[in-house]
């Protein structure tokens, strides 16, 4: 089975690089996030005629999470729990016997804001509703942008990043906290180079010269991470006109259908 995560920066803006992409990647889950689409508006018929069924959460301009699947999809959860947040981060789909928790995790402005305080927050309320599914024991897969880069050889330059976010220490320990629940990376569970990254800015030819960063993340429960074949970033769609900042992660994991 193959799953992905893209963060899409505007699926009104990158409708065509998606559909190119599935046509090609052809991943049988993928997670979309900043897709900045009200619900209304959401490209149902141009996904269907792709072949995929769409969950989605969305709003105008800011935000916003989908899931698309080859197969038959069901609607879990469009936020966590008794957190009444006007903002789309969150998705929960259920996949026949595997569920997927898609993220857009707030980026978190600087250390000093409200945005950094919401955002660690927000993480802990993820945590907590980890921890609920997991205790059901099914496959379990979290993925998504988490505006994190968990170590600093996710990081182009961690002494220039220093003191930001998305490597500032609090961060880091929500995110371990939820590998202490045992999700586990992927991607590490694979490959343990430094230098892999899925983020570059759009700036100072950042791509072109690979100043980026690993913030878009696959993680799996511990039986299912142990059944991960292969885990890379699919830099490609990087390279097209008007791309993404981001490229999609794919996850290939040998999972019960």
């Amino acid at each position: 089975m193959k799953i992905a995560t893209w963060n899409v920066n505007s699926l009104k803006a990158r409708l065509p690089h998606l559909l190119r992409w599935l046509a090609t990647a052809r991943p049988d889950i993928v997670a979309l996030q900043e897709t900045k689409t009200q619900d209304a508006v959401f490209p149902v018929a141009e996904i269907l005629s792709a072949g995929y069924e769409a969950a989605f959460s969305g709003q105008k301009t800011y935000n916003g999470v989908a899931t698309l699947s080859r197969r038959q999809l069901e609607i879990i959860d469009r936020e966590l729990p008794a957190y009444e947040d006007p903002q789309r981060r969150m998705l929960a789909t259920r996949h026949g016997p595997l569920r997927v928790v898609n993220v857009y995790v707030p980026n978190g402005a600087s250390l000093d804001s409200d945005k950094y305080r919401y955002k660690l927050d927000w993480l802990a309320r993820l945590r907590d509703y980890m921890g609920g599914l997991l205790q059901a024991g099914d496959p379990l897969i979290l993925l998504g942008d988490f505006n994190i880069a968990p170590e600093d050889r996710d990081v182009h330059d961690p002494q220039a990043w220093s003191g930001q976010v998305l490597v500032s220490e609090p961060e880091r320990a929500r995110f371990r906290e939820l590998e202490a629940l045992g999700l586990r990376d992927c991607l590490r569970a694979v490959d343990s180079r430094p230098g892999i990254y899925s983020w570059w800015d759009y700036r100072a030819a950042a791509y072109r010269r690979n100043l980026g960063l690993r913030i878009d993340l696959i993680l799996a429960d511990g039986d299912s991470t142990s059944r991960c074949r292969n885990c890379f970033v699919d830099v490609a769609p990087r390279k097209w006109e008007r791309p993404s900042d981001h490229a999609p992660v794919i996850a290939e994991l040998d999972l019960p259908s």
